[in-house]
């Protein structure tokens, strides 16, 4: 198994269509011990014993420092150590630019950007005593073209900060032995997408995408499982594009 021994921290994990719960549950196949963290709404204790035995849901809010701080002390409390963190939390808006208001502003960039910032920091301590640790940051595709079909532009503009942020981090610690890493995921059906798209427009975005087909949040939790495991040993500060060929260049 490719994460035998291995202690996972997802964000935004519990919703059980989406990419973090995809990826905690194909992380946990693959021998790592998971901790979901979202928010109480979103009940991660429960996400977490849908895992079975051995995985820990937390309640934490990403914007928070403290929060973020207390939730990696309560991992390494039950778990032991902290090796990966996915910064999967996110939020969007379907906005134009005249219509961003500073608080919409505020709230889709605090959950991507300085969410992925925060928890980054909490857990840096932990993989730094090891000398080790890889962190996979989702970002979007709607960084790379400029817009995409349901995020405004202040989502595009924090998910290209999260690129940044992950690009200079992985500069910092790779001499620590720790790897950061993006994904840049293009459309992929989950809660957000449900009911938002018509059986035609959705065969228009189809149509224009090479493999044919929306994305699966399994499709995400597969390269997030690569960027985490032995197999990227050599990959830190890249970006790995999961858009069925959607944005090719």
């Amino acid at each position: 198994m490719l994460l035998k021994d291995k202690v996972a921290v997802i964000t935004g994990g519990a919703g059980v269509n989406g990419l973090g719960f995809a990826t905690a549950r194909l992380m946990a196949a693959q021998g790592a011990r998971v901790a979901i963290l979202d928010l109480e709404r979103a009940d991660p204790a429960a996400a977490a014993a849908r895992l079975g035995e051995g995985h820990l849901g937390l309640v934490a809010d990403v914007t928070d420092k403290a929060s973020c701080e207390a939730a990696a002390a309560r991992v390494l409390k039950a778990l032991g150590r902290i090796d990966i963190l996915v910064n999967n939390a996110g939020i969007t808006q379907p906005v134009k630019t005249l219509d961003i208001s500073g608080a919409d502003y505020d709230r889709v960039l605090d959950v991507s950007l300085r969410g992925t910032l925060y928890m980054s920091q909490a857990v840096l301590p932990a993989m730094r005593e090891h000398k080790s640790g890889a962190i996979v940051c989702i970002s979007s595709v709607s960084a790379q073209r400029g817009g995409g079909i349901f995020g405004g532009p202040h989502y595009s503009a924090a998910k290209a900060g999260v690129l940044g942020l992950a690009r200079a981090m992985a500069r910092e610690f790779g001499i620590e032995g720790i790897r950061v890493n993006c994904i840049t995921p293009g459309l992929i059906e989950t809660d957000i997408t449900q009911g938002k798209l018509s059986p035609e427009r959705k065969k228009e975005i189809e149509d224009t995408i090479p493999l044919a087909r929306l994305g699966r949040a399994d499709d995400v939790a597969g390269a997030c499982v690569f960027l985490a495991s032995p197999l990227s040993a050599y990959c830190t500060g890249i970006t790995l594009d999961v858009n069925g060929g959607m944005l090719i260049h």
